[in-house]
């Protein structure tokens, strides 16, 4: 089951379980749209890999429990800010390469 986090994990910002703006990598690293556009460089800092939109659970029951309220969003957060520099330094490579041939 996708885990759902509750905030992006460079700047806090909330991403509440309907938010268009939640980015996830296949890791289910999350972090905010403006965050992977202007500070990541659509690199995450956690494993190198691309970031997507993350989806977005059905709020209401359609089919068989299979909705946020079956299935609720996390409420840990991780909070892992990112040094900018350090990350300007790794992902300087990665960054010239497509997410789906890293």
């Amino acid at each position: 089951m996708l885990e759902l986090r509750p905030t992006c994990e460079h700047c806090n910002t909330a991403l509440p379980p309907a938010s268009p703006d939640a980015r996830i990598c296949s890791f289910e690293c999350t972090f905010c749209a403006d965050c992977v556009d202007h500070v990541l460089g659509n690199v995450c800092p956690n494993c190198g890999g691309g970031f997507a939109p993350r989806p977005i659970r059905p709020a209401h029951n359609h089919k068989g429990n299979n909705f946020l309220g079956n299935d609720t969003a996390s409420t840990v957060v991780r909070h892992r800010p990112v040094d900018p520099a350090a990350h300007a330094a790794f992902s300087a490579a990665l960054r010239q390469i497509p997410p789906a041939k890293r």
